[in-house]
């Protein structure tokens, strides 16, 4: 398990705080290119990681998946993210599918900073041909690059962003019909900070989830989920909407934890999501 000296610049803030306006993902940007390796690094998503986790351990905490958690999701091969933050899942997950012979990786990030910082470390990594970074909220993007006949399906989609909207952003997807027997969904930070209703939603059966109306009563809320967790965008982008779809409760998952660690060494887990088939 990986260890964390919490003296050090780099540990976590206190629970509750937030880092997203201190600048530390700008500043990454600027490590890494004057790094001293930087012919090293450019061209090889592999030494571009590495950088970022150098960063993230000897200067600032990064909230990336990190390498424990970002094995299960390599290992299931990736089509769309949900929540780019600085672009560590996106390498990592884009060279996957470049090595797997795919043709895209979508990355949806709603911060235009942060998603400048995206392109720019893809573009080191040499990844641009594969990702692809959408600025906008998730449900938006999604719906744009539907509408456009770029996202024709989700192979496997990766949810790591705003935690209400994991369940409505599935819905949203089900019911364009982007989710299909074969579809799997890998969502991270379900034990820290956790998210009841989306593995309520996940792990209920057809019939569950019509006989409680969990499309409907879960649409845009946020039971069970901490409260510094759904207010962390208040500030930069006040209160935020949700769709309203309600997917289509007829198909059928088969869901389990994969216990994991975050890069700070705590407990975590990613909630891998199969569908399996739909009741007709």
């Amino acid at each position: 398990m990986p260890s964390f000296d919490q003296n050090k610049a780099y540990a976590p803030q206190e629970e509750g705080t937030n880092f997203f306006d201190d600048g530390r993902e700008i500043e990454l940007l600027h490590y890494i290119y004057s790094h001293p390796d930087i012919d090293t690094i450019r061209g090889s998503p592999k030494e571009v990681l590495a950088a970022i986790d150098e960063y993230g351990r000897t200067k600032k905490y990064l909230m990336n998946v990190g390498e424990d958690k970002g094995r299960i999701v390599t290992d299931l091969i990736a089509e769309v993210e949900l929540g780019g933050y600085v672009g560590y899942s996106c390498i990592l997950f884009g060279d996957a599918v470049r090595k797997a012979g795919g043709e895209r990786y979508y990355s949806l990030e709603m911060n235009p900073e942060f998603a400048a910082v995206i392109m720019s470390l893809v573009d080191l990594a040499g990844l641009s041909e594969v990702v692809k970074v959408v600025v906008g909220s998730s449900d938006a993007s999604i719906a744009r690059l539907y509408d456009a006949g770029l996202l024709k399906h989700i192979d496997l989609m990766f949810l790591d962003h705003y935690k209400p909207a994991y369940t409505t952003d599935l819905k949203l997807c089900e019911e364009l019909k982007l989710i299909t027997p074969g579809s799997v969904m890998a969502a991270d930070n379900v034990i820290k900070p956790g998210n009841p209703p989306y593995l309520e939603y996940v792990r209920s059966s057809v019939q569950q989830k019509k006989q409680k109306g969990l499309e409907d009563e879960k649409a845009g809320k946020s039971e069970g989920i901490p409260d510094k967790t759904v207010n962390q965008y208040a500030k930069r982008y006040g209160q935020l909407k949700f769709n309203t779809s309600k997917g289509n409760p007829s198909l059928v998952y088969e869901s389990k934890l994969n216990m994991s660690f975050e890069p700070t060494g705590v407990p975590d887990g990613v909630e891998i999501t199969r569908c399996v088939g739909e009741e007709k």
